[in-house]
């Protein structure tokens, strides 16, 4: 018998330390979601009532003033605001789901109506055109789609048939590929865009136009006629019968704005309803002789007190990482081309004193709106990248390679391996897989593809 004798150390978390977590990483609208359902369960909490604006002097309304310009261009949220503004038109809501709604169903239900069909073939289209995606596709296996409807796959397979003969042209298409290939058929098309729309639709995405060329005998030029051909084609036919979505809007927790004493973060009270205890119920605690309503106001007043005091470590623990993030990033803030430097959440987490995981909290979901715009937090964390001595972020080597492409000879693109060696070159030693990866990100073609455009624009 072997007996041991051990140290170990746990850390073990209150049920007060798990709920003042999830209230740190809780973003503003999921906040406001739990301080309204706290109120609703809890009599000792109630809401502050909104306070008349200070006078603050001139200093006060000078922030004020740069907090509503950079509202007024936030260039990233107009269209929110124009979306607004078609509201209070009666017309401008004709044709979505808030005024003379044309579904997609409707609109082949009427088309299937008319056909000739038979009833146990029109049924089954009538029941797939139900089964239909937003854009028109049936996803769905028809065999599994049989046994829900109870009818023969052969009727199905029928009403598929009878389905992708309607309009618009390509609904009902099981695939991208099989969309284009109706459409263009729909067309009178029997040539080479077809055939690429059925075989070669993957490397025509990544503008292999010679080997497409070679595979079917034709010259380049005809692969980016087809090319336009097939981009002329619409891959989502149903589209236009969705119902217009509600525009989700983005709220800033935090502002940047300069001021003479250089950059401040401004925390966005005014998003966030504050919570406050009930002087109602705490004298009613006070004097109640009855004990357990004594007891049960008495947690309830813990309760509301604690959650006050998490929402407002919540504001100051965003406040100062925002603030280590202004610091190091400052150059991003005050210049407009500026890029972001390397940072790690573990610097601002030893800058602030803090764990990791606070900071990974703190800015999950969070946005910040500055000049420049309106950006996550998580945005300006920037690993870092290749072998400079200081360090070059992802960000600054996307704006080179960006610029290389920009001033490079379009008659003789650079490979993506001579991308890698001029960045080498600067001080960023990275692999062309990686370059690759970046060009992709920004959505910049291939070598190949970059010198087809341009030939293109040549012939035109």
């Amino acid at each position: 018998m072997n007996l041991e004798l051990s140290l170990k150390q746990t850390l073990k978390l209150s049920p007060q330390m798990l709920q003042s977590m999830e209230i740190l990483q809780m973003s503003t609208l999921e906040l406001n979601e739990y301080i309204q359902e706290l109120v609703q369960e809890n009599p000792a909490a109630e809401l502050a009532e909104p306070a008349e604006a200070a006078d603050e002097g001139a200093e006060g309304d000078e922030l004020w003033r740069r907090l509503q310009s950079l509202a007024d261009l936030d260039h990233q949220n107009r269209q929110y605001v124009t979306a607004d503004r078609d509201e209070l038109d009666p017309l401008a809501r004709v044709g979505t789901d808030g005024g003379l709604e044309e579904t997609l169903l409707l609109h082949l239900t009427r088309q299937l109506e008319r056909s000739r069909a038979s009833t146990l073939v029109l049924r089954g289209a009538q029941f797939l055109a139900a089964c239909l995606d937003e854009d028109g596709y049936l996803r769905d296996d028809v065999a599994d789609l049989a046994q829900s409807a109870g009818l023969p796959v052969q009727v199905l397979e029928e009403g598929l048939a009878l389905l992708q003969t309607l309009d618009p042209p390509g609904v009902g298409a099981r695939d991208l590929s099989q969309c284009l290939a109706i459409q263009l058929r729909r067309k009178g098309e029997n040539g080479p865009a077809l055939t690429i729309v059925q075989k070669h639709l993957e490397r025509l995405a990544r503008k292999q136009y010679h080997a497409i060329a070679q595979d079917l005998g034709i010259r380049q030029e005809e692969v980016l006629e087809a090319e336009r051909e097939i981009q002329a084609l619409d891959p989502r036919p149903g589209s236009a019968f969705a119902g217009r979505e509600e525009p989700n809007y983005l709220i800033p927790d935090l502002a940047v704005v300069e001021t003479e004493h250089g950059l401040t973060v401004v925390y966005q009270n005014s998003y966030t309803p504050t919570l406050q205890l009930s002087g109602y119920y705490c004298n009613l605690q006070k004097q109640s002789s009855d004990p357990e309503v004594k007891q049960y106001l008495t947690d309830k007043i813990k309760q509301a007190q604690f959650v006050i005091q998490a929402v407002e470590q919540r504001r100051t623990t965003l406040l100062d990482c925002a603030r280590a993030i202004v610091r190091r990033q400052e150059n991003f803030f005050l210049h407009p081309g500026g890029h972001l430097v390397p940072l790690r959440l573990a610097d601002v987490a030893q800058e602030l004193s803090i764990h990791e995981s606070t900071v990974s909290r703190a800015i999950r979901e969070k946005y910040l709106q500055c000049a420049r715009g309106v950006y996550p937090l998580s945005f300006f964390f920037s690993r870092e990248v290749g072998g400079a001595g200081e360090g070059t972020s992802a960000h600054q080597i996307k704006s080179r390679l960006a610029r290389l492409v920009e001033e490079e000879d379009k008659g003789h693109p650079l490979s993506d391996q001579k991308l890698c060696q001029i960045l080498e070159a600067e001080g960023c030693a990275i692999s062309r897989r990686t370059v690759a990866k970046y060009r992709d990100e920004l959505g910049i073609p291939s070598a190949s593809g970059r010198k087809a455009r341009a030939k293109e624009k040549e012939w035109k």
